[in-house]
């Protein structure tokens, strides 16, 4: 199986920790070149200095800081860095954090803004920068990385189930036009994993039904066949595959890795 990433130049969105750190670290280890992005430049630093222990003398590895709240911004920053590193990308993760909590009844209009230009407008402006690159090179990868709530939605996430969504039938849109260039779009849909978003959601959860987080905690994995969370790297490993020379032929597809929580098929 050929998962070798040698000489491919991936740009990983908010890989500053949790699950867009572990699917940097994952796809440096196939061989490929990391842009690191994020919000917060300190981390980002110190994640080139974490690669260079495990990553090869020919690989190159680099960061942008970019804020996906501000989408003009965003493609500045990438533009600005195009420019100055001369770099063509062959792979996109997308990978935003998620939208408050809280029910679709209670929500204002401009949260569903807000999420709508974080997640589908960022990822739109920045699949736009590097699909000329991935054309002329006859591969590209771009993957999402979603939640499981697009195939069922998830109780008291109304924004984000209803944004998540609308990612999803972008991509699906996108890899129907992009499949005949070598470039293939896929979802890869995170159950409950060990991240900070996770924590933040079980402390929502327990101050609103004034329940120990631990017992909330304990709930949430009860429900998953696995009867445990999920790691970062095990959603990283579904991610790198899909980037591999091995997975040329699957695209436009959503892969739940939620420890088989999903009730649906």
């Amino acid at each position: 199986m050929n998962l070798d990433l040698s000489g491919k130049n991936a740009y990983v969105g908010g890989s500053s920790k949790g699950i867009g750190k572990a699917v940097a670290i994952e796809l440096a280890k196939l061989g490929a070149n990391i842009t690191f992005s994020g919000r917060t430049e300190t981390e980002l630093m110190q994640n080139l200095i974490d690669l260079s222990f495990i990553s090869k003398s020919e690989q190159k590895h680099d960061y942008v800081v970019v804020d996906n709240s501000q989408p003009e911004k965003l493609k500045a920053a990438v533009e600005r860095h195009q420019k100055k590193t001369a770099k063509q990308y062959h792979i996109l993760i997308n990978n935003t954090g998620g939208p408050p909590s809280g029910k679709i009844t209670d929500a204002a209009e401009t949260e569903f803004i807000k999420a709508f230009e974080a997640h589908l407008i960022c990822n739109h402006i920045l699949a736009q920068l590097f699909l000329n690159d991935m054309k002329q090179a006859a591969f590209g990868r771009i993957v999402n990385i979603i939640s499981t709530s697009v195939k069922q939605p998830l109780p008291n996430l109304g924004v984000s189930n209803t944004i998540r969504a609308a990612v999803a039938n972008w991509a699906k849109t996108l890899a129907n036009e992009t499949a005949a260039f070598g470039i293939t779009v896929n979802n890869v849909l995170p159950g409950a994993t060990e991240t900070g978003r996770l924590k933040q959601i079980i402390e929502n959860k327990s101050n609103t039904a004034k329940v120990a987080a631990e017992d909330i905690s304990q709930k949430m994995q009860d429900e998953i066949p696995m009867k445990r969370f999920g790691k970062p790297e095990e959603i990283a490993a579904a991610v790198a595959f899909l980037c591999s020379p091995a997975a040329a032929y699957i695209t436009g597809i959503n892969i739940p890795v939620d420890g088989g929580r999903t009730s649906s098929l």
